[in-house]
């Protein structure tokens, strides 16, 4: 994975619970690209159709509490979204993100500030975040080492499948 991402910002609230990022009706689907077709269905139909490779997530409080399915950080990835940035998340949310190599970041300043459009660009090795369209930097604790190396290879298997597994 790239490690600096630059997209455009998709922004949502407080409490997005894994039944809004994926409802529950869908999870006998199992192949990322049918989930992603309900991504956020309950909150913007047809929400993947408008993302492009590399936009990201901005959110409030608590984002992808609910259900520990990992279905959520899989639809959300599979769309092309390539990080989430909130004030907060749920614990098991973020194992399962991080898990399968979509990096999250909590950075309580820039969700208040990001406007849905702003063109945003991380440095996920330095720990910036550049919103280019208001022209103003963040910065957020860079990754611990295990981290980094799950979002280097994509995820835990296929770090730990890679033989370059270290802590």
């Amino acid at each position: 994975m790239e490690m600096i991402i630059k997209g455009k910002s998709w922004k949502f609230g407080d409490n997005i619970d894994t039944d809004v990022i994926i409802p529950a009706r869908y999870l006998n689907l199992t192949e990322p690209s049918e989930l992603v077709k309900y991504l956020f269905e309950p909150l913007r139909e047809n929400f993947a159709s408008m993302v492009k490779t590399g936009d990201l997530l901005i959110a409030g409080e608590n984002f992808g509490c609910g259900s520990s399915r990992e279905h959520a950080p899989i639809a959300i990835k599979a769309s092309g979204i390539s990080c989430v940035i909130a004030k907060s998340f749920a614990r098991i949310f973020y194992r399962n993100s991080f898990n399968i190599g979509l990096p999250l970041i909590i950075c309580p300043d820039i969700v208040e500030e990001i406007e849905e459009g702003d063109e945003i660009e991380v440095d996920l090795k330095r720990g910036e975040i550049f919103n280019q369209t208001k022209e103003k930097e963040y910065s957020f604790p860079p990754f611990e080492k295990l981290m980094m190396n799950l979002i280097e290879h994509n995820g835990l298997i296929p770090y730990l499948l890679s033989g370059k597994f270290s802590i």
